[in-house]
């Protein structure tokens, strides 16, 4: 067995109940749209995933608590079967959070007595499907936060997750060029450890010469952005963003709000002011485009990237520090807030990589059937799992989305 692996599956899933703890009973139903999905059905889905990919396949005896737990809490898994629609998770009144945490309980035992059996054989396979749903948690983890976020920001009385203050501070940190001459560079996942099918082969890329900012957009760059008529101007967008803005009436990112006079944010921890020296966040991939177009530059592509991104390290924090908000950039001259602020939308489409080739059977669904329409993102953001974080960590979302952690970083 890997070092650790009963504990670190213990840890992830022991942490997911403990996010929910600020939690309301009447929270754990909420579904305001239907790409988010209720604290209930992440809790239930993360348990479905090690009771179907590895229970049910490998642990002689186990019989499910509740058959129709296959369907209610099935993802996107055509490869498994039928699945309860999306947009009606909200729906789901029962099982009750009770019975959620019950059935939790009974797959954590059984998944224990699995990792017990120290001479399976198919032990090799066991333990890369744990490791596999202890990363697939650890992402529910992160889209537990956006998915409440978003769920508690339509409600008039913009609740509190968890009481906290977001940082600010006094001045805007210089936005600095940065310099890379490109050349024949290597994308993709190398070394030990853990990685998603999506990051592999590692393969030869072209880049050219290009510039990347030492940081990310702010707050006070995207109001002037807005201030200049950005949302008003034809030019500056992409023809589906132009339509995303007429169609949705977008006048600004995502959570702000302007009340009486004054600059406001809805946060995790609440309606805050709105500090102008924060990362702009919760924009789409299309405002992000507009913006960089406006400021005479451009969005990086995802190999631009990984290559500055591979000469740092993740920073530690992320949704364990307990700051569910990004951080504004310190008065360093170097490359900064690659994993530790917001998502940063890329110019690349989210396509496979050169011979990639996804796992066999409904687990390779994972990834790869979502390799359509989408963008890539990169670096992480203040509500993901830190371990996770790496340079060849690709995310991916559709250009319009905004109820993600997302924000921009220039490059030109």
């Amino acid at each position: 067995m890997p070092d650790n692996l009963a504990q670190d599956y213990l840890d992830t899933r022991a942490q997911s109940v403990a996010l929910c703890e600020s939690l309301c009973i009447e929270d754990y139903g909420l579904q305001a749209a239907d790409f988010a999905s209720p604290p209930k059905w992440h809790l239930a889905h993360t348990t479905w995933f090690f009771e179907t990919f590895l229970l049910k396949l490998f642990l002689q005896g186990y019989a499910a608590p509740e058959p129709l737990y296959e369907v209610l809490f099935n993802s996107y898994y055509n490869g498994i079967g039928e699945q309860f629609p999306r947009p009606q998770r909200g729906l789901l009144s029962r099982p009750t959070v009770d019975e959620v945490l019950d059935y939790r309980k009974r797959v954590d035992d059984a998944m224990l007595a699995l990792l017990d059996v120290s001479g399976h054989p198919d032990r090799p396979d066991i333990e890369a499907r744990v490791v596999l749903g202890i990363e697939h948690e650890r992402q529910h983890q992160e889209l537990f936060f956006t998915d409440l976020k978003y769920s508690l920001g339509v409600n008039p009385l913009l609740p509190t997750y968890v009481e906290g203050t977001c940082p600010g501070r006094s001045t805007e940190p210089p936005l600095i060029w940065h310099d890379f001459a490109g050349g024949l560079v290597e994308t993709g996942f190398v070394g030990q450890g853990f990685c998603f099918d999506n990051e592999l082969p590692r393969h030869r890329t072209y880049v050219e010469p290009f510039e990347l900012a030492s940081r990310l957009v702010t707050n006070s760059e995207f109001a002037a952005f807005i201030a200049d008529d950005g949302y008003r101007r034809a030019e500056l967008w992409l023809a589906d963003g132009w339509a995303e803005v007429q169609a949705r009436e977008w006048q600004a990112p995502l959570y702000w709000l302007d009340r009486d006079g004054e600059s406001l944010e809805y946060t995790l921890h609440g309606l805050q002011a709105r500090q102008p020296h924060q990362p702009v966040c919760h924009i789409s991939g299309y405002e992000a485009d507009a913006y960089a177009r406006w400021a005479d530059a451009r969005l990086p592509t995802e190999q631009e990237w990984e290559l500055v991104a591979a000469d740092h390290l993740p920073a530690a924090g992320g949704m364990d520090d307990g700051l569910y908000h990004p951080r504004p950039a310190d008065d360093g001259d170097g490359v900064q807030q690659l994993y530790d602020a917001c998502w940063q939308w890329t110019q690349s489409a989210y396509s496979p990589y050169p011979g990639y080739r996804p796992s066999p059977g409904a687990i390779g669904e994972y990834n790869g059937k979502f390799m359509s329409n989408q963008l890539v993102l990169r670096g992480g953001s203040c509500v993901s799992k830190a371990d996770q974080l790496r340079p060849s960590y690709r995310n991916f979302f559709y250009p319009q989305d905004r109820w993600q952690f997302s924000g921009l970083r220039l490059a030109r």
